[in-house]
């Protein structure tokens, strides 16, 4: 018999069942702004699910927001931090959510941001392991989203920094751990090796180049799924775009998507930052 309720919302995180995992984080708009122009929210979201996305990442807010019908094959993972572009140190992380209001609102996980090298570092470590230890109350798996950000930092893509960042999150309780990657991306396998927990790979490709390979190279390196977000929202069709990943993640037999559900959609008013 199951002593938590953890195991049923991880499997919940993967479509296919393969421990794999495909997100779409939209919490862009607490940090940059609107994510897709007016009154195309909902179109947005029916083109993840259609394409065969595993979960999104949004906040409290926008979470209360959604029909219960539009998220029946997508999970909800409800981000708990969050900084603006306005602020004074944009890698200042604060909490502005808890566990126990991501279960009231059905989440399948939660997320926390942590900055490695900022100068609030230290608050936002202590944060995390306070939120580690109310996921495991309340059987509620962790996505630490941890990033070598800071004035302490030199080169974001240096293995062996990576690789430290990955056993932050899992020694503070993660359950999986999103970050930058190694370049080159082969090295990717090193950070991979060193991880005690599932890793998926932020963002695009840091250079702006194919996406799909981008994906390709990464899982070939052990990650365990990629979590895109604007590279997927400002694409003419993100539905297709996803439904083109969900295969590299997943295998190509992997995902069933009902593409009958698409209508293309151009995103064209989007806000500059990183995924």
């Amino acid at each position: 018999m199951l002593k938590s309720g953890k195991p049923l919302r991880l499997r919940r995180l993967s479509l296919a069942g393969d421990d794999r995992h495909l997100l779409i984080p939209l919490d862009h708009s607490v940090s940059d702004g609107p994510v897709t122009p007016p009154g195309q929210w909902e179109e947005l979201l029916k083109a993840l699910v259609a394409g065969g996305a595993d979960g999104i990442i949004v906040h409290k807010g926008r979470a209360r927001t959604l029909a219960p019908d539009v998220l029946k094959t997508c999970a909800l993972v409800v981000h708990l931090s969050a900084s603006t572009a306005c602020s004074a140190d944009v890698d200042a992380k604060v909490l502005v959510g808890d566990v126990e209001e991501a279960v009231a609102l059905g989440a399948d996980a939660v997320s926390v941001h942590v900055n490695i090298g900022s100068d609030t570092e230290g608050r936002q470590l202590a944060d995390l392991g306070a939120v580690a230890r109310s996921c495991d109350i309340w059987g509620m798996p962790l996505i630490a989203m941890v990033y070598p950000r800071g004035p302490r930092i030199e080169n974001p893509h240096d293995p062996a920094l990576l690789s430290h960042i990955v056993n932050v999150a899992a020694d503070l309780g993660a359950d999986m751990v999103k970050t930058s990657v190694a370049l080159p991306l082969d090295r990717m396998a090193e950070v991979v090796a060193h991880s005690p927990i599932p890793v998926l790979a932020a963002g695009g490709p840091p250079d702006g180049s194919d996406l799909i390979e981008y994906g390709t190279a990464v899982m070939a390196a052990g990650c365990r799924g990629l979590a895109v977000g604007r590279r997927i929202f400002s694409a003419p069709s993100p539905a297709a775009l996803v439904s083109r990943l969900a295969a590299v993640v997943h295998g190509a037999d992997g995902i069933t998507s009902d593409m009958s559900m698409t209508t293309p959609t151009h995103y064209s008013t989007i806000v500059a930052g990183v995924a």
